[in-house]
């Protein structure tokens, strides 16, 4: 049975951590892949300068570059709506088939409220979790959660400890506009495509 990774998120921009994170996952999970899926941003998160969609996916295509086990999909940009976690899984699952076993890849924060998302039973009950835990992070609530998870649903969750440092893409948007370098935190590609689109600035 194949192993297949998802990892969503805003990406705005994609930076070093998701890459890692998505490489790290495939090591500490046996994945085969990871598919990272750019998600819609709303409009009312009027504290950002987004990037658009297809700037955030070309973004991640080259943050992705040759790398054998890390694809992008726009699935999730070419909804209508909000893109509930629960229907682009089951898009997923169906895409690749009943042979492969899906790995929602996210982090401490979103696994302690996972039982308190849109369709939670089915997400619990259906795929399974790589959670990317810093040490010492919530880590009596993190606990918790995993016992009360995994003995009301019998999830399969692989927690991977993160040492990575916490890099916010937030951060980077600010560092961006007010003119500051961010060469080592995201890839060259996307430092380069963030340039030459005049992403991000004022």
């Amino acid at each position: 049975m194949r192993k297949i990774g998802i990892l969503g998120g805003s990406f705005d921009p994609v930076h070093n951590g998701h890459i890692s994170l998505a490489k790290h996952a495939v090591i500490k999970g046996g994945l085969d892949e990871v598919v990272m899926i750019p998600a819609r941003i709303q409009p009312f998160k009027q504290d950002r300068i987004p990037a658009s969609g297809e700037d955030r996916f070309n973004m991640l295509a080259l943050a992705a570059g040759e790398d054998d086990y890390i694809t992008v999909s726009r699935y999730e940009l070419q909804q209508e709506g909000v893109s509930y976690t629960y229907l682009t899984m089951r898009h997923m699952q169906e895409f690749f088939g009943v042979d492969t076993r899906l790995y929602f890849i996210t982090g401490t924060d979103s696994f302690l409220k996972l039982d308190t998302w849109t369709n939670a039973p089915e997400l619990l009950t259906k795929y399974s979790y790589i959670i990317g835990t810093r040490p010492g992070y919530r880590q009596d609530e993190y606990d918790k959660a995993l016992e009360r998870i995994t003995t009301s649903f019998g999830t399969e969750v692989i927690s991977m400890e993160w040492t990575e440092p916490d890099i916010s893409a937030t951060q980077i948007r600010e560092m961006i506009a007010e003119g500051r370098p961010v060469d080592d935190l995201v890839p060259p590609e996307v430092n380069r495509y963030i340039r030459e689109h005049g992403l991000y600035r004022v």
